[in-house]
């Protein structure tokens, strides 16, 4: 019988997703058949499954720490926002439709048995599945619809383990507020809490645990110290903290331009992992000085943020950057953003606007999304700093809403291969220095980021580098790293009891 954990927060951003990523990775070191699952997903990093589907980076990346390849039955509905108000509903893999949050609630209870269905089906194929809440389970006005928090443990029948971060403060307001908020059957199901992101001495928070475990009688199975290591973020909050401002020197420095709508962020990790690169996230013009390289980012609100980059003078300082030789690459809505005009009759209601005029394309949205993997072979001869990166083979997925038509002038950055058939994709300016591209992940690709990043280094006088940093590798020691830790740290036999021995009543 398949067993099964899940964790809950004491709020966002606590550290859930990291640390089902350890415990699948611990339950996959052990030899356990593992598999991640959170119902309900709001972020704007996705990706794309093997069959085509897309669905939330922080499952892939868990799926990714179990040994396993991502299934969109790790994550049936995945919340995109395209405003503060609405959202993009993707149910199983596609998109079903744009809803603001009050549709969203009154709609949720005709989803539980789908959901229910789909945990159903992936439970039967795994020892152990790790299950992920949202949120908080004491958001108690949205207790009443619940399908990812405490509704979903009572549909998968498992036991919960609250995680609370005790780096933003009052940690034990926090563990203490969200257990009394809970009815009764809902504090029952809870077995264990973790405390997260410590910095000192843990023997500072004994009398405190103490207190805590005689108030809530719940006990807890660790404190996990903050831990430096480079996994992937579900949403933009990282961002928000910080988290991904580099401090330190290195030899090229890269800006990606921070949007308000920045979507699959996670493109830029594995530039941001190679050692002599530094990764800065920018949201002022001045901001762009001294960069080698300048990327707009995927955006779920094109048009919105391209007037966001006029209003707060970033398009005139990418334009004068440009002007003074700075190459800037576009990924999907930034590469949309890189031409001389962009069309939207469907999603944003902003009509037609100017883009950045870099290159000589023009972007019409469409209602269907394109969403798919590809590999991609680099022309054969790329004009100017880009020569180092002609005829490179490259792989990386698709998920845009747009359809972008080159100028009879112009020149296509590359050629993808998708479902067996070939296609062009992105542009290029004449002298090298705008491109732009659809393929999300192209810096996955080891042999491709080395030789652009040499590119860069070459023009600053730099000698090249080896081409000796593997992604994947740094990526699975990340995950074993993460395993260690909590091995260290949090009592994961108790877990594995708790498990073995939760009955519902």
């Amino acid at each position: 019988m398949t067993q099964a954990i899940m964790l809950q927060g004491t709020a966002s951003d606590v550290g859930k997703s990291m640390l089902v990523a350890g415990l699948c990775r611990i339950f996959y070191q052990d030899g356990l058949r593992t598999a991640p699952f959170k119902s309900q997903n709001m972020a704007l990093n996705s990706g794309i499954t093997p069959d085509g589907k897309e669905m939330g980076r922080a499952q892939i990346f868990q799926a990714e720490a179990a040994g396993i390849a991502p299934d969109v039955r790790m994550n049936p509905i995945l919340l995109k926002p395209t405003s503060d108000r609405k959202a993009q509903i993707v149910l199983m893999g596609e998109v079903a439709s744009n809803m603001d949050a009050v549709s969203y609630h009154d709609y949720k209870p005709r989803l539980r048995e789908q959901i229910l269905s789909v945990y159903r089906s992936l439970a039967s194929e795994y020892d152990v599945l790790v299950l992920e809440g949202a949120g908080s389970p004491a958001e108690i006005n949205l207790r009443d619809r619940d399908i990812v928090n405490m509704g979903m443990a009572e549909m998968a029948q498992c036991p919960v383990i609250l995680v609370a971060d005790i780096d933003r403060g009052g940690v034990f307001a926090a563990i203490y507020g969200t257990l009394a908020l809970l009815r009764d059957h809902e504090r029952a199901r809870v077995k264990g809490v973790i405390i997260n992101k410590f910095r000192g001495d843990v023997a500072l928070l004994h009398s405190g645990i103490e207190q805590i475990e005689a108030l809530t009688n719940v006990p807890v199975l660790g404190v996990m110290p903050w831990l430096e290591v480079e996994l992937e973020d579900e949403d933009g909050v990282a961002l928000q903290k910080g988290k991904y401002r580099c401090a330190g020197e290195r030899d090229v420095d890269i800006a990606v331009v921070q949007l308000p709508h920045i979507s699959n962020f996670t493109d830029f990790n594995a530039l941001a992992a190679q050692p002599d690169v530094r990764v800065r996230y920018v949201r002022h013009a001045q901001e762009l000085a001294d960069a080698d390289l300048i990327i707009l980012p995927g955006s779920k609100n094109t048009l919105g943020d391209l007037l966001w980059l006029q209003d707060s003078g970033l398009a005139y300082g990418i334009l004068q950057a440009q002007h003074q030789r700075v190459p800037v690459l576009g990924i999907c809505g930034g590469y949309q953003m890189l031409g001389d005009m962009l069309i939207d009759e469907v999603e944003s209601g902003l009509g037609t606007l100017p883009g950045l005029g870099l290159l000589n394309t023009v972007t019409r949205f469409a209602p269907q999304k394109t969403t798919t993997r590809a590999t991609a072979t680099l022309n054969a001869a790329l004009p100017g700093w880009l020569t180092g990166v002609s005829g490179m083979a490259l792989q990386g997925y698709e998920i845009h809403m747009g359809e972008t038509v080159l100028a009879d002038n112009a020149l296509s950055l590359m050629q993808l291969c998708k479902n067996g058939q070939h296609q062009a994709d992105g542009a290029v300016s004449a002298d090298g220095l705008a491109f732009g591209t659809y393929l999300h992940g192209l810096f996955d690709s080891d042999a491709f980021t080395r030789a652009l990043v040499n590119g860069l280094r070459e023009r600053k006088g730099l000698p090249a580098r080896d081409n000796d940093f593997h992604y994947a590798e740094y990526k699975a020691q990340q995950f074993d790293i993460l395993a260690e830790s909590m091995r260290q740290h949090i009592d994961i036999e108790k877990i594995y009891t708790i498990m073995r021995e939760h009955k519902e009543g």
